[in-house]
Formats: structure tokens, C-alpha cells, sequence
């Protein structure tokens, strides 16, 4: 399991950045959201990765 908190924002994103973190649930900065260590949540978590802070659990 691993804990994903949006840390900056989406503006100043191109399209598929801020769909990628819509996909994963995250709104609002310091939204937290925890997932399982899928390979296809990692790849979602990868490409976001200088957006938010990821937290094994």
C-alpha cells in the first residue's frame, strides 16, 4: 500500500497530467488517497511523481 498527498498544483499542466491526477481521486492539495502497489497505479504515481509525495504504508 502506498500513500499519495497532492502537494502542488495542477495549473500550468497539460491535459493529461491533471487527468492523470483526477484519475487518482486527488482535488485539492494535501488530499491524501492511499492505493495499492498495482503496475498500473504505480505508472499513474510515476507520471505525477513532481506533483505529489508518495508514503509506503
Amino acid at each position: 500500500m502506498v500513500k499519495v498527498t497532492l502537494v502542488k498544483s495542477t495549473n500550468g499542466e497539460i491535459k493529461s497530467v491533471k487527468a492523470t491526477v483526477a484519475a487518482l481521486g486527488l482535488t485539492k492539495i494535501r488530499q491524501e488517497k492511499t492505493f495499492e502497489e498495482t503496475p498500473a497505479n504505480m505508472g499513474q504515481i510515476k507520471k505525477v511523481a513532481h506533483l505529489v509525495k508518495v508514503e509506503k504504508v
